[in-house]
């Protein structure tokens, strides 16, 4: 209930939260659906709840610390445009540049995006931030780019306003043999 008044009166991305009751009951710990909903939304959130003391300040992992997390337990996905399909299906991709596409090493679904989408089961086997300006042309090869001039131009049809000076990952992937 904490939460949801919190909500309705305005806050959009709460640092801190306390729930007080009326009739001078004080301060009182978030109900277990509001509990779920902090730990899945607002996973950082400082909680104030009852103590023997007096109130307290609790994390969220403090307040519920083996709740069921949505966001861990979702497999990430890597998206393609689908014309990238033909040269991961034969191997000759396993390198991708991204921007801005947080991703880490682990099971992904690579999604080729088309009329008719394609999923593959994969694995993301290893990430490499550096600046643009930085690629070699070894690395520029290894996503299918001439050489590392050719790197910042490319891209830019993927992200528009990609500088030299901005940060990329390189994430290197495999296709699950099934």
């Amino acid at each position: 209930m904490a939460l949801a008044n919190a909500r309705a009166a305005g806050a959009r991305a709460p640092r801190l939260i306390v729930a007080v009751g009326d009739a001078g009951r004080g301060v009182l710990a978030p109900c277990g659906r509001d509990r779920q909903v902090l730990a899945d939304y607002h996973p950082a959130i400082s909680v104030v709840i009852p103590g023997p003391d007096g109130p307290r300040l609790v994390s969220t992992e403090e307040l519920l610390p083996h709740t069921y997390r949505w966001q861990t337990q979702q497999i990430q996905r890597l998206r393609f445009r689908a014309c990238h399909l033909p040269a991961v299906l034969e191997g000759s991709k396993r390198v991708t540049v991204r921007f801005n596409d947080p991703v880490q090493v682990g099971p992904a679904l690579l999604v080729f995006e088309a009329d008719d989408e394609v999923t593959l089961a994969g694995r993301i086997t290893a990430t490499i931030a550096k600046t643009v300006k930085d690629i070699s042309d070894t690395e520029a090869q290894e996503d299918g780019f001439a050489d590392a001039a050719s790197v910042l131009p490319g891209l830019r049809d993927y992200y528009p306003d990609l500088s030299g000076d901005d940060d990329v990952v390189f994430v290197r992937f495999e296709v699950n043999q099934t």
